[in-house]
């Protein structure tokens, strides 16, 4: 121990006795290990920790139910029951349902989120309240209405209700029903959806009374609105798990048709799971690690480069210390403590990094009105990976110049002037190698963020089928309202006339999802008269519910039939419009006017055929979809969101909207307005997150790599001052000096290019499944990053050559 503690205060007064060498080292391990404590920060809290204040959360697993075409799929309530009551392997299976809630009086109403939770909720996760108590089993059983209770959050407890210590057993109204808070959840618990943080938490039974429906849907095995989590059995695999899951969905599948015909369940970690932060961010966090981890040795390399030329300096020192009797492994542990403690001072500054720009996640995601809650903060598990990535980075960065210095040739080191060639030249062999390394490294990093890039820019570019522009968009959940099923569909109709009237509107339309909302629209289950399925064939069919008028605001052209009108009520015949691949897959590309086709209970008549469009992302293949009449299908648990095409500015007609709202009803709240472009380039967020991130990145693995190959030449130069200033003496010009440094710099770089694209070619294929419109073999993007790469090389290798041409040769023939 006293001789660690005395190599240190060795290795900090060295250190501190060359400033600028140290500020650089520094300053390069504070970039690498502070970018790759923040993606780490992100991961931890997306992936690692997605269920922050649940006990023993290894446990827990993500349930779930998925389409024939593997789509994921929600679960019904008869679902859940049938799997929670029949599944051995699962010590609990739980249930949820997100809600936008408001609390408090019509006048003075708050807007919260919350999730309407099965009874053993609480119980499988294992959360304990700080006040009062929290759901029990018993409060699970089919008793609609029957539970009008609530636990609240604890920042809901802290802001709204002042922290009272008595809140258990007070009321809390909610759309406008008086419910019983029973208790106060931990602070750091937010709910089970991974991103997000809820405030109020209330029986799932209680859903027909809070939402103002019937309780048909707990009845209807059709209705998918569920999101499960599960807890293993101590013991019990994932594999054993899934056997179990997979067969009794298949003996449902036959047991309740056609519902859950080719419907399939199995369990996930929570990570992989499709509800949550992590559906998004799951493939850009894995590209940003890999591409961390180039950034991090690529450091290395250039700090290792660093030491080398410090140390190559220092050879005397060591030669001499070798001659007084120090040993080998003695001289190599001290150049691994100085590698050390600059990695020390360098984590420090990693981590007030990541500190600083760990929020940038949460800064990034699209406006939504969902309760997103991304913000990083830097815990004991990130200091723990700062500790590990530091002590990681010191031994890589360290080890080359330990090697060299216990390598020491100490005849030749004290012969006169205590020069040696041979060592000199494997020092530079050593350190050529080192910034070979780091071109290449920064070639790879280069290329995947091109290829995200351009990826990015490609799905820019798709046509959505419609026409956003000048089309502003706005979401309600009237549900909050305590409206009735009625009351909601006249409250959509007066507020279309009263939007119709502005003299900057020209269309006003309205429907229950939005189009390429951030989860995957909803779908019916149907039966086309005529068209015999094949086996296993998927009839889960996706569909939107729209008002008269949506095609034409949306510029969707209709190429047969008619549009609906508002004769088209509850009382009249049920009509349908159908898309051309919805035709051409079920009508044979025939005439679809009059076919008739089954759902939610009833024969629709096909009225109309449109164009396709895109439904749930950019990228999808053309699918079936089908719209029908808002009037005839519009069910009180839907969602609306609600469309007005503009002359001007659509962002200007925001006021517009949020004035005719009150004036339409005062205690209706719009959740968010936003103009539908906007929101078309917010569907592709992770793409965009993985291209802007990755190009930071990139950018710092060149910058990097140009210091490195900077330092390289740099050193040479003066290393070659003797040598440059006999060539000048025997009549070379500046142009030969300057061609000779060049070629140096230039010869290294395209050894680099070279390995670093043979690389990026294996390396690419990692991101195939996350591009489109490009391929990973882009000649386009390869040749960019190739001159990019070069032409950084070239203005870090003509800095020092510059400075070679203005040698002096009658002092440069003095230079020791």
């Amino acid at each position: 121990m006293t001789t660690l503690i005395h190599d240190l205060k060795y290795a900090v007064r060295m250190l501190t006795k060359n400033p600028g060498f140290t500020l650089v080292a520094a300053l390069t391990l504070a970039l690498g290990i502070g970018a790759s404590t923040t993606v780490y920060s992100w991961i931890e809290l997306v992936l690692l920790r997605p269920l922050p204040g649940v006990e023993k959360p290894e446990e827990l697993v993500a349930f779930e139910n998925f389409a024939p075409n593997g789509t994921f799929l929600t679960t019904s309530y008869l679902d859940y029951r049938d799997y929670r009551d029949h599944l051995t392997s699962l010590a609990g299976l739980a249930a949820t349902q997100i809600e936008p809630l408001s609390i408090g009086s019509q006048d003075h109403a708050r807007q919260v989120w919350g999730e309407m939770v099965t009874g053993n909720y609480f119980s499988v996760l294992g959360v304990k309240p700080v006040l009062g108590r929290v759901f029990s089993p018993e409060e699970d059983s089919y008793k609609p209405n029957g539970f009008p209770i609530a636990v609240i959050s604890s920042r809901l407890w802290r802001t709204y209700f002042n922290a009272d210590p008595s809140i258990a057993g007070k009321m809390i109204r909610v759309n406008q029903h008086e419910l019983t808070i029973v208790g106060v959840a931990p602070p750091d618990f937010r709910g089970t959806i991974s991103g997000l943080a809820f405030d109020v938490w209330i029986p799932f039974m209680m859903h027909p009374e809070i939402q103002g429906v019937d309780d048909w849907m707990l009845r209807d095995r059709q209705t998918r609105q569920l999101i499960c989590v599960a807890r293993l059995k101590p013991g019990v695999t994932l594999t054993q798990a899934r056997s179990e899951i997979s067969a009794l969905a298949l003996r449902m599948s036959v047991a309740n048709v056609p519902e859950d015909v080719g419907v399939s369940a199995t369990v996930l970690p929570i990570w992989q799971g499709h509800a949550g932060a992590q559906s998004l961010l799951l493939k850009p966090l894995e590209i940003l690690m890999a591409v961390c981890v180039v950034v991090l040795l690529i450091v290395c390399a250039n700090v290792a480069n660093l030491l080398l030329a410090r140390f190559s300096a220092r050879q005397k020192e060591f030669s001499v210390r070798l001659a007084l009797g120090a040993g080998r492994i003695r001289l190599a542990r001290q150049v691994l403590t100085e590698s050390l403690v600059l990695a020390a001072t360098g984590a420090a500054g990693g981590v007030t990094l990541a500190a600083w720009m760990g929020g940038a996640l949460q800064y990034m995601f699209p406006p939504s009105h969902f309760p997103v809650a991304l913000d990083v903060r830097v815990n004991g598990r990130v200091l723990l990976f700062t500790v590990l990535a530091c002590i990681a980075t010191a031994l890589l960065a360290g080890i080359v110049p330990a090697m060299q210095v216990a390598r020491t040739n100490l005849n030749e080191r004290l012969k006169e002037g205590g020069r040696s060639d041979s060592a000199s030249g494997r020092s530079h062999r050593l350190r050529a190698l080192l910034v070979v390394s780091e071109l290449s490294m920064a070639i790879v990093a280069l290329v995947c963020a091109g290829l995200l890039v351009r990826s990015f820019e490609a799905a820019r570019t798709i046509n959505p089928q419609f026409d956003p522009d000048h089309v502003l968009m706005s979401r309600f959940f009237i549900s909050t309202s305590g409206y009735n099923l009625e009351q909601r569909k006249e409250f959509c109709e007066r507020l279309a006339q009263k939007l119709e009237s502005e003299p900057s509107v020209t269309d006003v339309a309205y429907s229950d999802v939005e189009p390429l909302g951030i989860l995957s629209g909803w779908w019916e289950s149907l039966e086309v008269q005529g068209y015999v399925p094949g086996a296993g064939e998927n009839m889960k069919i996706y569909r939107s519910v729209v008002s008269p008028g949506y095609f034409k605001l949306m510029r969707i052209p209709l190429l047969e039939g008619r549009d609906f009108t508002p004769q088209d009520d509850e009382k009249k015949m049920p009509v349908m419009v159908v898309n051309q691949t919805f035709v051409k897959r079920f009508f044979g590309g025939g005439d679809p006017i009059g076919r008739k086709v089954h759902g939610w209970g009833a024969w629709f008549t096909v009225v109309g055929e449109v164009k396709d469009s895109k439904y749930n992302n950019l990228t999808e293949a053309q699918l079936p979809y089908i719209y029908v009449h808002f009037r005839q299908v519009y069910r009180a648990d839907m969602g609306l969101a609600y469309y007005i095409r503009t002359n001007t500015d659509p962002s200007g007609a925001t006021a517009t909207m949020r004035s005719d709202v009150r004036a339409t009803d005062p205690n209706v709240a719009i959740i968010d307005v936003i103009p539908l472009a906007q929101h078309v380039v917010d569907t592709l967020y992770a793409e965009k997150v993985a291209a802007d991130l990755l190009s930071a990145l990139g950018g710092l693995a060149l910058l990097l790599a140009a210091v490195g190959l900077y330092s390289v030449v740099a050193y040479s130069v003066t290393q070659r001052t003797h040598e440059i200033g006999i060539r000048m003496a025997l009549g070379a010009e500046s142009r030969d000096v300057l061609r000779l440094v060049v070629g140096q710099g230039l010869s290294l770089t395209l050894i680099g290019i070279t390995v670093g694209l043979v690389a990026a070619l294996g390396s690419g294929r990692l991101l195939a499944s996350f591009l489109y419109g490009t391929t990973t073999t882009d000649p386009i993007t390869f040749l960019a990053a190739s001159i990019l790469l070069a032409g950084v090389a070239l203005m870090a290798s003509l800095i020092p050559a510059l400075r070679a041409t203005k040698v002096e040769p009658m002092e440069a023939l003095r230079y020791e």
